[in-house]
């Protein structure tokens, strides 16, 4: 009979699909790399919430491969269990239970018997949370109250002492969370998480495999005028993209000295969807309110000229890699992640939509200015330099 449905990894592609987890490839260039779907990777990664599993290893005290065909060999030619152990150096009760777990003398086989005892010595072994009621109610407390589990595990090293066992790591909180097979923490406690992913990423994912492609005639950050530096006065923004599902984007554009914030809806992330809609959005700005723009090196920025000489606009590049180079804008897309969870289409917010949540924001206090809002920090900047 024909199988139905795709079929799975084996067990060696399991552990290429590991190794490049934990090089920080992502699902979609694990799948291509394999030739699965990215469906299939996500299925063996979530499974253990993204955490790369320790390699398995054998005992040395526990039967190998060899010597359980040897017990085959023996128990085909008619030896005695004792005769058995004696060429392998072992008890004959060892040789006797190993027998009789694996079929019996007419059923044994090394092969099968070998995977047997190799599945069956996978057992769930308990953490900390597990054998410590008062730690996992503590910890399922704090996360309640929105805390994070470093955090957490912070907090307790400073309040308990080391002999209370009210200690755990924040990884160790991460695992309970994301390996629900565990049954330690409840699956709602996630959503109290200020990052809403469902599996742990390595800590080379940043940077693997995203090398963005080459802006001709880039001008870098380290050319921006010192002005644009210090926050000093109005009229220098930092913009980037957040992306939904479905291939849908909405461009971000904050200005650095008051964080105002405006939201651009994009037909698509081509360098010239995004250029049509940032030029079309300056033209509505006061004259001066922006005389240069930040942004990463996404491609999306490639035809920057044609925004330039569109909104005579100076666009200035940031460092490969370098996120905090525009940290006002990095910053305020965590913020809007309220608003458009990671997963959201993104093609159907309306102008008005982006404009009802940039008000928001722009009315929100901020404690960087403090507790002004961007919008009258920035009303009052326009007003002194008018």
């Amino acid at each position: 009979m024909a199988r139905i449905g795709r079929p799975g990894l084996s067990d060696e592609q399991k552990r290429e699909v590991w190794r490049r987890w934990r090089d920080g490839q992502s699902l979609s260039e694990i799948g291509r790399a394999l030739g699965k779907v990215p469906g299939s990777i996500h299925g063996v990664v979530a499974a253990n919430g993204g955490f790369v599993p320790a390699a398995r290893t054998r005992s040395a005290g526990v039967l190998s491969l060899a010597e359980r065909e040897e017990i085959s060999r023996g128990l085909a030619a008619g030896d005695s269990f004792r005769a058995i152990a004696g060429r392998l150096g072992r008890a004959p009760s060892t040789v006797s239970r190993e027998v009789g777990r694996h079929g019996g003398r007419e059923k044994y086989r090394a092969a099968r018997a070998d995977e047997g005892a190799w599945g069956n010595a996978r057992r769930p072994k308990s953490c900390l949370l597990q054998q410590s009621p008062a730690l996992r109610d503590t910890v399922a407390g704090k996360l309640k109250e929105d805390w994070s589990p470093r955090q957490i595990a912070g907090w307790l090293a400073r309040t308990f002492a080391p002999e209370d066992g009210m200690y755990v790591s924040h990884e160790t909180i991460y695992k309970s969370l994301f390996i629900q097979a565990r049954g330690v923490l409840k699956k709602e406690l996630v959503s109290h998480l200020r990052r809403r992913r469902t599996m742990r990423r390595s800590k080379n994912a940043s940077t693997a495999g995203q090398q963005r492609g080459c802006i001709r005639d880039a001008v870098s950050i380290r050319e921006r005028p010192a002005e644009a530096e210090d926050r000093a006065v109005p009229g220098h923004w930092e913009g980037d993209l957040i992306t939904g599902s479905k291939n849908s984007h909405i461009a971000t554009l904050v200005e650095r000295h008051s964080r105002y914030v405006m939201l651009v809806r994009v037909a698509g992330k081509d360098t010239i969807s995004v250029i049509s809609a940032l030029s079309h959005q300056v033209r509505y700005l006061p004259d001066g309110l922006m005389t240069s723009l930040t942004w990463d090196r996404g491609t999306e920025l490639a035809d920057h000229k044609r925004f330039t000489m569109a909104t005579d606009v100076k666009v200035y590049s940031a460092d490969p890699k370098s996120p905090w180079q525009r940290g006002s804008n990095e910053n305020t897309n965590g913020l809007l992640r309220q608003y458009f969870p990671k997963g959201t289409d993104l093609s159907g917010y309306t102008h008005a939509d982006l404009d009802a949540v940039a008000l928001k924001l722009n009315s929100r206090p901020r404690q960087t200015l403090g507790f002004e809002t961007p919008a009258d920090r920035l009303a009052a900047a326009v007003a002194s330099t008018g």
